[in-house]
């Protein structure tokens, strides 16, 4: 959080948004180890909850980007003030679209059930990125909650294993379609499940991204992955 203001209610409002994003990051987590769970076991009954939290979130995003616009209007902040206030409606309006991805994966998780082959296809690779992205999502969560720039930073590095273990997988996935035509559908599930953890990643770097801006005032999207990898982010 920024320093104190002369204002006490100004430190309270900003208190209340960042602990109501924090709520919201921790309703993501949950949906995030509920599908993740599932893939495992297949227990359908998990994936009940990725529904039902969806609605919430969405409303939870609206209501945080309707208190930045209210605080921004009463206050009229400046310099960190209004950096935070911008990051916290872009980690909102991030942490809304884990939980679309989020179901994504539970709708695809219950065709693959439903395919007695599921069982045997190895999808090591899909559980891997997908314990990568909800420790990224944790750490980047932890990170604004801190605001610290270095562990956000080091978020932003980690992308790249993520991205490579859906590289893997997509090989993988190929040559086994090539080999047995019948797993092309299961396979295409397994694709559309890989994706979506893989642009789970890509949020919770976006929100690490942003920690970034707030506390040290440097916009470091759409960087050279290797630029923003080392020497940017370590100023």
């Amino acid at each position: 959080m920024p320093d104190k203001h002369l204002s006490s209610r100004f430190d309270t409002e900003l208190a209340l948004l960042s602990t109501r994003l924090l709520e919201m990051g921790g309703l993501v987590e949950s949906q995030m180890a509920c599908v993740l769970e599932a893939l495992k076991t297949f227990d359908l009954a998990l994936l009940e909850h990725v529904g039902e939290t969806e609605r919430q979130l969405n409303r939870m995003e609206i209501e945080i980007d309707e208190e930045v616009v209210n605080v921004i209007a009463r206050r009229q902040p400046a310099a960190s003030d209004l950096r935070l206030l911008l990051a916290a409606s872009k980690c909102a309006a991030n942490l809304e679209r884990v939980g679309d991805e989020a179901r994504k994966i539970a709708k695809r998780t219950r065709r693959v059930a439903m395919d007695a082959g599921a069982w045997n296809l190895n999808i090591a690779e899909i559980k891997t990125s997908g314990e990568l992205a909800s420790h990224m999502l944790r750490r980047a969560l932890d990170a604004f909650a801190r605001m610290d720039a270095t562990a956000a930073a080091q978020v932003v590095r980690d992308d790249e294993a993520i991205d490579a273990e859906f590289r893997a997988f997509v090989l993988k996935l190929v040559t086994s379609m090539k080999e047995d035509p019948r797993t092309i559908q299961m396979g295409l599930d397994y694709l559309f499940i890989a994706k979506a953890i893989e642009r789970i990643g890509d949020h919770a770097t976006n929100i690490a991204e942003a920690i970034v801006y707030v506390v040290r005032g440097t916009d470091i999207r759409h960087e050279h992955r290797k630029q923003r990898g080392h020497d940017t982010l370590d100023r």
